[in-house]
């Protein structure tokens, strides 16, 4: 039996990622990647990038399609553009990346550490109306919750 672990070291040989510090240096160049931020709603709207694109992962695919009520024509027209996709911890990216280069796009990235390692780097994160988010604030959002009953039983 597989494990969410497996699936995404398994995907890693077909994604690249990049990590932090990466990514602030190419949001600093000219032409700057496509960010997509592949969380749920409720994180999303709480923090993110700024100019980052909310697709979550459930609609990914016919985001990346024309005539489905889910398109995003950015989003299509970005096959040959570098697109970073983003997560809280850099795992549900590494799977979304791979399905965005199973699609046809050719410079696809990960963020390594997801949006938890952009904020232990102190890079800014924004809220749905546009104000910068607290560093320790955001420490707290991507802290860990699992109740006991989501531990593995021993």
């Amino acid at each position: 039996m597989k494990h969410f672990t497996d699936l995404v070291n398994e995907a890693l040989h077909n994604v690249k990622e990049l990590f932090p510090w990466d990514l602030e240096e190419q949001l600093q160049q000219t032409e700057k990647p496509l960010l997509l931020d592949v969380r749920e709603a409720d994180e999303y709207h709480a923090m993110h990038i700024k100019d980052s694109l909310w697709v979550p992962r459930g609609i990914l695919e016919s985001a990346c399609e024309y005539d489905y009520d889910d398109t995003l024509p950015e989003l299509v027209e970005a096959r040959d553009r570098d697109v970073v996709v983003i997560c809280r911890s850099g795992n549900r990216s590494v799977l979304a990346a791979l399905t965005l280069h199973q699609l046809g796009y050719q410079k696809v990235f990960s963020l390594k550490t997801g949006l938890r390692g952009w904020n232990d780097y102190e890079l800014p994160l924004i809220d749905q109306q546009g104000n910068e988010v607290d560093i320790d604030a955001a420490d707290e959002f991507f802290r860990s919750k699992l109740r006991p009953e989501q531990r593995s039983p021993k």
